[in-house]
């Protein structure tokens, strides 16, 4: 029993980590920098720990400044003011994401330019034999060390952790919690489950001030764990912090 939850809570923290690092932080905001070389690296390690649920970078990125530019309006591609309930907001999503990851739509240039993209390798570990696999080895995992039978209810979670990952926030984060500013949409702080997202919750914050990579910080208990992974990161050298907006300044602008 104890394999299986070590081994589910690491999933989840491994793949929601590469997700805002990566996917979110770098690709849809560039709040660093890194070599061609190291983004390759990222790329890879994003499909290891994301697994069956990859997302490419491309298709985040694009979809995610979209998110931005049309927040609560019926552009957006994910506001809980336009679909009547979660299951509806994450199938819209999906197909939006799907669309632009196929290239099927028009993209306007201010969403694509600087967004990293490996097409070669998001054929690959976007495809349905990557998907299975992965699932096929989440599956064998329990296979052997699931001793009790409601273990097994943690493995579709396994299997879809990113869309969930995407669902708990751009959901629950535009309808509960607190806001430090009026940024002219719903989204807010849901702190309560912080523990479970790695700082994506200070979701009020983040649309305020976008291109920061602190998403917390604002209230002395906003703590982002995930920008502190970015600081030693940036301190050896694998990133480079763009400048940031003062914690100081942006205090004073909170509500």
């Amino acid at each position: 029993m104890v394999t299986i939850l070590v081994f589910f809570v690491a999933h989840w923290y491994l793949s929601l980590f590469f997700q805002t690092f990566f996917l979110h932080r770098y690709a849809a905001h560039g709040a660093f920098t890194m070599s061609r070389g190291m983004e390759k690296v990222f790329f890879v390690l994003t499909w290891i720990f994301q697994g069956s649920n990859y997302l490419s970078a491309y298709g985040y990125g694009v979809m995610h400044r979209m998110h931005h530019a049309f927040a609560d309006t019926p552009q957006d591609p994910h506001s809980p003011k336009y679909d009547e309930n979660i299951f509806k907001m994450m199938w819209k999503t999906k197909t939006t994401y799907s669309a632009i990851t196929k290239k099927r739509i028009k993209i306007d240039k201010r969403f694509t330019e600087n967004v990293p993209q490996w097409s070669a390798f998001d054929r690959i570990a976007s495809s349905w034999y990557s998907r299975l696999g992965w699932g096929l080895a989440y599956s064998i995992v329990y296979w052997q060390f699931a001793t009790v039978w409601w273990l097994w209810l943690l493995l579709p979670v396994q299997y879809l952790l990113s869309p969930i990952h995407g669902a708990i926030i751009n959901w629950f984060a535009h309808k509960y919690g607190y806001r430090n500013f009026d940024v002219g949409d719903t989204s807010r702080n849901f702190l309560p489950v912080d523990f479970l997202m790695m700082g994506e919750s200070y979701h009020n914050n983040h649309h305020k001030l976008s291109s920061r990579a602190n998403f917390g910080g604002i209230r002395w208990f906003e703590i982002d764990p995930t920008y502190y992974i970015i600081l030693l990161l940036n301190k050896l050298k694998v990133i480079k912090l763009a400048k940031q907006k003062s914690v100081l300044i942006a205090s004073k602008q909170a509500a």
